[in-house]
């Protein structure tokens, strides 16, 4: 009860929302409105400016990751985007310049790359961010009223003024009045600029407030009015003059985009007479309406492409002056695989499906690997295949590897990441695999047979890419065996504890006098012997360390060891990440026929029952799988172990 109590109402919830609507509304004179800006000059920030403090406030930090450089994420962008952050580091890099009123800012501002790498959710964000923006003290922004363009109040200040007000209250003013302004003020306040009526705004896409978004259709249906007003109909007979401002509606797309942000939704097909505009936007900041002069307008243009129509684009020597007004920025696919599966858990949890399907651990990793596997580019060094490859981009330690060499392989490739498998084709089968009937839970096979059956039906892949597909998903595959294994080496390893901790004394205790190079006592006969070389290597070859690597790593197991001590704590064979890797899998091998025998005999003995319960028991507790998926886990490694 005192739960439900907690709970607002709906009443409760609208009135808290009109009040916060009421707390936007702010109305003066310009007078009042001047004096706000003194006070805080931010207010009449640009728009690249306002939407650089827009993204900069959200803060930064910065990881190690794949190539273990450091990597700044903008916290605007990494809760909705993810393994893109070269791409995303250029796009505020260019924000960052053009908030500084450089050339830049006089350039469109165009993403190009594959369908479904990211480049709409960009754009996507950074209008939704600037709605949130303006609704807060920090990105207030305030426009004359009745203003069709909701214009910069300071544009009110005559030219000949702006050089005094600059040096005396350090406030840059650029451009001027639209035509509906001028009259405005000539025949409503009776040229008094101080007089004139100043409100708060709030961008909103759907209002139309600052933020416009234009998409191609028909070039021959199409009119540019949707980009730069009409004439007025209802005015016209009864003003006659098409020049006069009462006669215009100023309500195209340009138009109400001023001081905020303007998409061109696939730039490159909009027919070259919409462009036009671009050109005198782009460069000079005015747009030409109807038969009025060239009026200013301050606005973000970003807009994006696919990469056969860029290259069109760019080898058209009529689209040269427009050429030379873009900046483009290439958006690949991601390619390091823990990102793509944060992609894929971003987008099925807004499904209803996951509510009552159970999606077992490393499906969505498998998936991964295989996405990204297609968009790698095949290693021209003949030490390195595409799975070392990956592993290396996503920050895996590969033995014989070092993060130069990451370099190396990046710089090797042309085209890297601008190919491949989308996200959107995983999620795609994903969510068909998810809607079979009488499905409770899908496995990393489930996955892979699901991607695999629509390669079929994707129109984008030729003979050629699926068979090179389907390599693929044999090299995801023998991935998922070896991961299989271990899931099911680590859960049997838990029911052999004590053997574990035996093993790894007996390995610290002849590491230690072989370090130090002196003598064991042998346990019954208490006679003075030598470490015991063939079991430390027995060990240590698990995890593939060299007969050169050896002292190094015995050395590196000691360290640790002192380091413990120190601090008072007991090292266990857990306490190191390969020792531990090194046990368990010393340990799955001697108990390799039972494990084999247990997870495959259709009628096992009581003793063995137990194994598999505590091993199921294991696998959900700890692993996060369900009984369905332990179950089946437990069949595919018993098959594997078969072969």
């Amino acid at each position: 009860m005192a739960e439900q109590d907690k709970k607002l109402s709906l009443s409760d919830l609208l009135e808290a929302h009109r009040r916060e609507r009421e707390r936007l509304v702010w109305e003066g004179s310009f007078r009042e409105y001047f004096e706000l800006v003194t006070a805080n000059p931010r207010l009449a920030s640009l728009s690249h400016a306002r939407i650089c403090d827009m993204i900069l406030s959200a803060g930064t930090d910065k990881t190690a990751e794949g190539t273990r450089d450091e990597i700044t994420r903008y916290k605007f962008f990494s809760d909705e985007l993810f393994g893109i952050e070269e791409p995303i580091a250029k796009i505020i890099e260019y924000f960052k310049s053009a908030a500084q009123r450089l050339e830049v800012r006089k350039r469109i501002l165009l993403l190009m790359g594959p369908v479904g790498g990211g480049k709409s959710t960009i754009v996507a964000l950074l209008k939704r961010g600037l709605e949130r923006w303006t609704q807060i003290d920090a990105g207030a922004v305030y426009g004359i009223k009745n203003c069709p363009m909701h214009e910069e109040p300071l544009h009110l200040i005559p030219l000949e003024l702006r050089p005094e007000i600059e040096k005396h209250y350090g406030i840059y003013i650029e451009g001027e009045l639209c035509p509906q302004c001028r009259y405005n003020l000539d025949h409503l306040y009776h040229g008094k600029h101080e007089d004139v009526l100043i409100e708060r705004i709030a961008f909103s896409e759907k209002d139309r407030i600052g933020i416009g978004t234009f998409a191609p259709s028909d070039p021959k249906s199409q009119d540019i009015t949707e980009l730069t007003g009409s004439i007025d109909l209802s005015t016209i007979g009864e003003i006659g003059v098409e020049s006069d401002p009462r006669a215009y509606r100023f309500d195209g797309e340009l138009n109400i985009a001023n001081r905020g942000l303007m998409e061109f939704i696939e730039i490159l097909k909009c027919d070259e007479k919409f462009l036009y505009s671009l050109l005198t936007l782009s460069q000079e900041q005015n747009i030409k309406t109807g038969r009025f002069a060239m009026i200013y307008a301050d606005e973000v243009i970003m807009s994006h492409t696919n990469e056969n129509e860029y290259t069109a684009f760019v080898g058209n020597r009529k689209s040269e002056a427009l050429q030379d007004r873009i900046i483009m920025v290439k958006v690949p696919y991601n390619l390091k695989v823990t990102q793509e599966e944060r992609i894929y858990d971003k987008l099925l949890k807004q499904s209803e499906a996951m509510r009552n399907i159970h999606i077992a651990p490393n499906t969505l990793k498998i998936a991964a690997m295989f996405a990204i596997m297609t968009r790698l580019e095949p290693p021209k060094k003949a030490s390195v295949d595409i799975v070392k490859k990956m592993k290396l981009y996503d920050g895996e330690d590969v033995e014989g590897f070092k993060s130069k060499d990451v370099k190396e392989l990046k710089d090797e490739t042309i085209r890297e990441g601008m190919d491949g498998i989308s996200p959107r084709y995983i999620i795609n089968r994903l969510s068909n695999a998810l809607v079979r009937d009488n499905i409770t839970c899908i496995n990393p096979l489930d996955a892979l047979k699901a991607i695999k059956d629509g390669f079929e039906q994707h129109t984008g892949i030729n003979a050629e890419e699926r068979e090179r597909y389907l390599n693929l998903i044999h090299e995801a595959r023998n991935e998922y065996n070896n991961i299989a294994k271990n899931e099911v080496q680590r859960a049997f390893v838990y029911s052999f504890g004590e053997m574990a901790k035996n093993l790894c004394n007996a390995y610290l205790d002849n590491v230690e006098a072989y370090c130090n190079k002196e003598k064991m006592k042998d346990p019954i006969t208490e006679e003075e012997i030598e470490p015991d070389e063939r079991l430390m290597r027995s060990i240590e070859e698990q995890i593939n360390i060299s007969e050169n690597g050896k002292n190094t790593f015995r050395q590196e197991i000691l360290i640790r060891i002192s380091s413990y001590s120190r601090k008072g704590k007991a090292f266990e064979y857990n306490s190191h990440e390969r020792l531990k890797e090194a046990i368990e899998k010393k340990i799955f091998s001697d108990v390799k026929d039972l494990v084999k025998i247990t997870t495959s005999t259709k009628t096992p003995d009581a003793d063995q029952l137990r194994r598999i319960n505590e091993v199921v028991d294991r696998l959900i507790k700890d692993h996060g799988y369900c009984p369905v998926c332990a179950n089946e886990l437990l069949n595919w490694v018993g098959t594997l172990l078969s072969r």
